[in-house]
């Protein structure tokens, strides 16, 4: 059986609290427990770094992918398994995407949440058929959750949408949920 990749979208800062890089570590864990390889934007910063360095550490496999501009603003990490460039941020979401078995946001700013929401709207439209899931840390996704619920109250997303976003506080549980384990 072929080793399976999850896409990972996360910051490029620490954040404000610790748990934040404790769930990146733990997340980075079960990757690598779950022979399962790390697709992610490449960063060398932040939560993306630290996932990154975890995965390596623990002798997994990680792939990044990042376009030419942020190269050249020296933010990629130059020790991954392997590290794609692209020419566009598009072509970048759409090689992730096309190398990934499904995809997991942790805590991130708007990059993060503009990146889970398309693999999502992906999903919706049926342009493929990989789950998506938020590591909802220390209920950092709660807002979002209410966003979508009222988005579903006024029929503006489907009933039945927001189950296929899968929501975990676990991470073990989350990649089980999102890659079918």
């Amino acid at each position: 059986m072929p080793q399976r990749s999850l896409a990972v979208f996360c910051g490029s800062s620490p954040g404000a609290r610790s748990e934040y890089a404790a769930a990146a570590r733990d997340l980075a864990a079960v990757l690598v427990r779950q022979d399962i390889r790390l697709v992610y934007g490449a960063g060398a910063v932040g939560i993306m770094g630290i996932l990154a360095d975890e995965v390596l550490r623990l002798g997994g496999q990680v792939l990044g992918v990042i376009p030419q501009f942020l190269v050249d603003k020296e933010v990629a990490h130059r020790g991954l398994t392997e590290l794609l460039v692209t020419h566009s941020m598009h072509e970048r979401k759409l090689l992730m995407a096309e190398q990934a078995d499904g995809f997991v946001a942790l805590p991130g700013g708007i990059g993060t949440l503009e990146e889970i929401i398309e693999a999502y709207t992906w999903t919706q439209l049926d342009l493929h058929q990989k789950e998506c899931g938020l590591l909802n840390t220390l209920g950092y996704y709660d807002a979002l959750i209410g966003l979508l619920e009222h988005m579903t109250e006024e029929r503006f997303l489907r009933r039945g949408a927001l189950e296929r976003l899968r929501v975990a506080r676990d991470p073990n549980e989350l990649v089980k949920a999102v890659l079918g384990l």
